[in-house]
Order: C-alpha cells, then structure tokens, then sequence
C-alpha cells in the first residue's frame, strides 16, 4: 500500500498524442483528464494515476516495511534468530520479576517480539510476489509458531502469571487493562493445557496439533472440484462442464447460470456427500470438543465465546433464533417473489429451489432497478473514494491520510501506496500499507493485517501501529483512473473501518490493540463504515465523475439502496442458518447424528427452502476451520453497527463531538476493555437480545 506522487505537467506529457499511434486521446478527452488530474489532491493522485518507474541502483535497501533484515529472503532467518535471542532474555527476565504489573509488561514485550516478526510474515507470505520471499516468510511462520507453542507449555512463564493472579493486593493496584491482559494471557496458557497434569498435558498438546491438521485438511477438501463419470450427466449437460477424458470435473455450484438445469446439476454434484471429508470434519469437531472440555468447558462453544460481547452459546443462540425467527415472514415473501419470476421463466419447473435464490435474487434486482455497476463506477475513482475517506474522517476524528515516499526495499511491489495517519494535535498515529490492485498470483480476498501494534513504551513514548490493507482493484492506466463500483467501494470502507480500528487505539499492551479483540466486536468499526458508505450526504461530498465532475445523482443512489434492501431478509436467514449450524457442531457432543444429518434438519427449520437430499453443504463450510463456533460474530456485529449508525450517526454523519465520543468508548481501548461494555458505554444503555435483532429488522423495514 504506497502513495506515488505524478506531478500533472508529467502526466500531461504522458497523455500528449502520439503521432502514427492507435492510442490516440482525443483533444476533449485529453483536457478534460488533465483538467481532472489537476483538481486533485496529493492524496487522490496517489491513487488514481499510475506509479512511476525508479531506478533504486544507488538507493540503500531499507528492508521490508523498513525491517533492515528483510533486504532479501534469506534475512527472515536473521529475523527468526534475532526473535529467538530477545525472547530468551524476556523469559528469563519475567520468570524473575516479581510479582505485580511488570510481569505483565514484559509478557507483552515478549508477545511484541514474536507478533512483529510472526505477523509480517504472515503477511508477505500472502503478498509478495517473489516466492523466494513468499516461501521464506512462509518458513518463518512455521518456526515462530513452533517458538510459541514452547512458550506455551513453559512452567516457570506459567508460574510467573499465575503468582500475579493470585495475588488479590497486586491485581487490585494495577488498571483494568492491565488486570484483563494478565487473564487474556493466562486464557491463552490454559486453553494448551499447561495446567494440567503431565498426562492429560501431553493429550492437549496432542489435540492442538491434531486441532491444526485436521483443519488443514479439511480445506483442502472444501476448494477441491468433485468429479463424476460422465455418464451420469444427460448429454446436454456434460459439455457444460470441464471434462477430463470419462470425467466432469464440477468446480463449483455455477450459482449465477441462466439455466436452471445446469444449476440444479452443479449444485447436487458440487455438493455430492465425500465420506471422507466428513470425516474429517466430524473428527476435528471431536477433537474441539474434548480439548474444551480437557480444560475446564463444556464445549467448544463455551471456550471460544468467554469473553466476547455475547459471553456464552445459550445467548448466541437466543439471539439467532429470535433473528430467524423476526426474519422469516420477509423471507417467505422474497422467496414467493422469486418463485413467481421462475414460473414465468421456466413454466415447465416453477418450484422453488435452493439452487434458486442467487441466480434469481439478481436477475429480480436487475429486472427491476436496471442497475448497471458500470454506470456508477465513473463516480467513484479510487482516488476519489480516498479523498472522501479523508474528508470523512477529518470531521470525525480530526485526522488525514497523508501519502508519503517509500524507501528502496520498503515494499513488495511498486504500486503499493504508503500513508501516515496525522492527527490534528496528537501527530503521527500510524502507518496503513495500501496494496489495493491486482497483479498475477494475488490473492482475490480483502484483508486487514496487522504488521506491528500499538504499545506504551517504556520511555513513554509510543509504538505506532502499522497495518497493511489488501484489496484486489484493477489499476489505473495512463488514460483512466482505477473505477469502483458500489460494492467495490463499499468494501474499501469496510476494510477502512478496520484501519481505523487500529490507527486510533492507544492501548498500553499490544495484545489488545486495535482489532486484537473479540470477533464478534472486531467487526463493528468495519459494517458501521458501510453505513456511511450508503449515506448520500457522505457520498455527495466526493462521488464526482471523474471526467465531466458531476455530483452522483441522488436517484441514482436512491436505486442503488432500494436494490441492496430486496432480497436482504432471505439473505440473511440463511447467514443465520449457516452460524446455527456453528453452534450446533461446537456445542455438546456427541453430537448423536452424522453432521449431514444435522445440517439437513437446521435447513428443513430455519431456512425457508428443504434440504436437498444427496448433498452435504456443511463440507463446503470452510468458515468451521478459522471461526469455529464464531460464525455468528457477523450478524451481531451488524446488529451493533446498526444501532451506532442509527442512535450516533444517522442524523449527522460528519459530528466532530460523536466521532471523539466514539473514538473515546470504544476504538481506543481495542481489546483492552470488555467489548460489552464498552458499547453499553458508547450508547449509554444495555442491549437486548430484543434490542439486537429489532436494530436488524429496523434496517429492512427502512
């Protein structure tokens, strides 16, 4: 993510006609680009023109992220040992400090050491280009994570926390953040069983081990195409799929086909039942269930929800239960609107299916309101969008994004833009890597990382938070700036929300800061972004159309809401099945049923369409591997953002006082304070379950 400055007299002469070129601008269009160019801010050229070449010969390689070992990949092993000797000396040091809040500073300088390289890495596997570095930090990963599980199982760190918690006159001296961080790290030594006697320590070493590779395996069956013996497709079937010498290879369910034969095949062979992966599946929701229970919980789902905003399952599931159920009659109509359509469009086999909702829920939406993305996308220019980010947040919180140079080595590829987040009187509050555009071998999926967190250091200054943003845009041209359409657009505010989560904490502990917290409260800074990114009074302050500058129509975006509104119930009845489903497989066991079987009953009573019999959802879930049992942290954080937007927001999305007030209850404290209270403050009431689920249907009904 780096800011690249084109000065406009240079992009001028990069646009000037070529003689005896095909790539000839014409004289309106070429005056109009440049008239643009130079209305923009350094923050919006950053962004909407492309990056200009450097020779970096005689430039030092400052390293990765400025990191001086990562000049090249052989400098993660420098980084690795650099790790391991400052962790050592941080072992030895806490094991030896006596009791009272030093030992939880210097937990967390250990924890600094080992995220700042562990983190990185886990990044710049994902995002480097080069897979000399990509294999390199991927190695590294492996090592520190092998580093920590030592660390997890070490008696005297152990011993060390667990005098400090013992200690009713140590505890009560130090401040809640210090108090929650101490029992946060000591969640994190029991849940590998280092309480435990030796035995049953072994079995929970065990069981994390075989925890990781069962849900290794059990993605590499969810992305893995089924295939079938041709002869089992009708002739005019088999050609519509890859086929591989006598075998149809069905990658996926084809959910946006026109053709409801093909739908209905895909879905039934995409989704055939594979024994094996189930039991994968069904061995690893075992081995969640006898770990939690190994350490003290009755299931799974008690463990992974101790502190959260939710607290515990019984609430999770009273709240999706309540959700479903508010939802249903909306859902019911929606799918009697789709099963009209289908009647009309395929006489022959009107009936409702669930291969049915994706494909007609757009072409409905498109019959309907005529929204052609592409329409839109001109008003909203990447640089543009950035520069209403700005506005927005200068209001709100009184800071700027602010492009800066990038050094020799910094980043991973040239089109990376680099920011500082300024503050008005606080200055530098940290740094967000842009990687937004699309190069071969990029991962397709948005991201947030955290490259290093905030912490109170020990001469009082403060570390400043770096994160690094990964979108997948297709760049800007010497001709034309990168466009977005709405949903594009809407999720570079999402992903903002998390920057921004990050960059205004001050947190005293790295281990809370920022988006170091509950999932089910992580969530809200990003959805309640997408409700600014719906408000026309936000949108109107930067949606101009990059080449004649006139403001998004109003009706236009009246539309775009309307569309977005359609079919929201059905959607989202089945995002409630699907985390009912979580609960159900992490909740107590055994689970009696094979989880086919219990996946068909969820369908049959909270989803509104049957189960299909022959098909097995549940082994395409690949949400059960990183959010076991936390799958319903989306829809409750909707429900939060939802009620922020409407009781803080709604009437003045720019108020200075609100954005503070927001910043102060809640994004400041990351993980550092009870995420329940921590709304409760900012809205200055407890909610409901009633509260909750009300605030979704409130959106529907709006």
């Amino acid at each position: 993510m780096r800011n690249v400055l084109i000065p406009c007299n240079r992009l001028v002469r990069l646009l000037r006609v070529r003689t005896g070129s095909s790539h000839v601008l014409s004289t309106v269009g070429r005056a109009v680009w440049a008239r643009e160019v130079a209305t923009w801010s350094p923050l919006g050229t950053a962004f909407n023109t492309k990056t200009a070449k450097r020779l970096n010969l005689f430039r030092e390689n400052v390293g990765l992220f400025e990191v001086p070992e990562l000049t090249s990949p052989s400098g993660f092993q420098r980084a690795e040992a650099k790790v391991a000797r400052e962790a050592a000396e941080l072992v030895e040091a806490t094991i030896g400090a006596p009791t009272g809040i030093q030992v939880v500073q210097l937990f967390d300088k250990l924890s600094d050491t080992l995220c700042r390289v562990a983190d990185l890495a886990d990044c710049i596997r994902v995002v480097h280009p080069n897979p000399k570095f990509a294999h390199a930090a991927q190695q590294t990963c492996f090592h520190i994570g092998a580093l920590v599980e030592q660390l997890n199982t070490n008696i005297g760190l152990y011993d060390a926390l667990k005098r400090l918690l013992h200690d009713e006159a140590a505890m009560a001296s130090m401040d809640e953040e210090s108090r929650r961080v101490a029992e946060l790290f000591m969640f994190d030594f029991e849940i590998s069983g280092i309480h435990l006697p030796d035995l049953q320590r072994e079995m929970a070493v065990q069981l994390n081990e075989d925890i990781l590779t069962l849900g290794s395996d059990f993605s590499k069956g969810v992305n893995t195409p089924n295939a079938v013996p041709k002869s089992v497709l009708p002739d005019h079937l088999k050609y519509c799929f890859s086929v591989d010498g006598d075998k149809v290879i069905v990658q996926n369910m084809h959910s946006d086909s026109g053709n409801d034969a093909i739908r209905e095949a895909a879905y039934k062979l995409y989704l055939h039942p594979n024994p094996q992966q189930e039991r994968v599946l069904e061995t690893l929701l075992s081995a969640r269930n006898r770990l939690a229970q190994l350490v003290g919980y009755p299931t799974f789902a008690h463990r992974t929800l101790k502190g959260t905003m939710a607290r515990d399952p019984e609430t999770v599931m009273s709240f999706l239960k309540a959700t479903g159920e508010g939802l249903i009659h909306r859902t019911m109509e929606e799918f009697s609107l789709m099963r009209a359509y289908k009647a009309k469009h395929s006489p022959s086999n009107p009936n409702l299916a669930p291969w049915d909702p994706p494909y007609y829920s757009a072409f409905i939406k498109a019959d309907r309101f005529k929204i052609d993305p592409t329409e839109y996308a001109p008003y909203f220019s990447l640089g543009a969008c950035m520069e209403g980010l700005n506005c927005l947040f200068s209001q709100l919180y009184r800071i700027s994004l602010q492009p800066q140079e990038t050094h020799n080595g910094e980043i991973w590829d040239s089109e990376v833009k680099k920011l500082a987040v300024i503050h008005e009187t606080e200055g530098i509050l940290g740094h967000i890597y842009c990687d937004f555009f699309q190069r071969p071998g990029k991962p397709h999926h948005d991201c947030h990382f955290t490259i290093r967190g905030g912490r109170q250091l020990d001469n009082g200054d403060y570390q400043i938070p770096v994160v690094v943003l990964m979108l997948h845009y297709p760049p800007p041209t010497m001709t034309k700036p990168t466009l977005l359409t709405p949903g594009m657009m809407e999720n570079l505010f999402h992903e903002m929300g998390h920057a921004m989560h990050s960059m205004l904490a001050r947190t005293r502990y790295q281990h809370v800061t920022g988006t170091r917290c509950s999932t089910d409260f992580a969530e809200v800074p990003s959805v309640l972004m997408e409700y600014f990114a719906s408000d026309y009074r936000v949108l109107s302050q930067f949606a101009r159309h990059y080449q004649t500058d006139e403001t998004l129509p109003e009706d236009m975006l009246r539309k775009l809401c309307e569309s977005k509104k359609l079919f929201q119930a059905s959607e989202l009845q089945q995002q409630v099945l699907y985390a009912i489903v979580d609960q159900v497989y992490h909740g107590k066991h055994p689970l009696g049923k094979s989880t086919t079987d219990i996946f068909a009953e969820l369908q049959n009573k909270y989803y509104g369409l049957p189960h299909v019999q022959g098909t097995a959802w549940q082994l395409r879930f690949n949400h059960l591997v990183g959010y076991g049992a936390k799958y319903y942290s989306y829809i409750m954080s909707r429900a939060v953002a939802s009620r922020l937007w409407h009781q803080c927001f709604k009437d003045d999305p720019f108020s200075g006082t609100m954005g503070e007030r927001y910043r102060r209850e809640m994004l400041a404290h990351g993980g550092g304070k009870d995420p329940k209270l921590m709304v409760e403050s900012m809205l200055q009431k407890q909610l409901s379950t009633e509260d909750l689920v009300q605030s979704l249907l409130d959106d529907l009904a709006e």
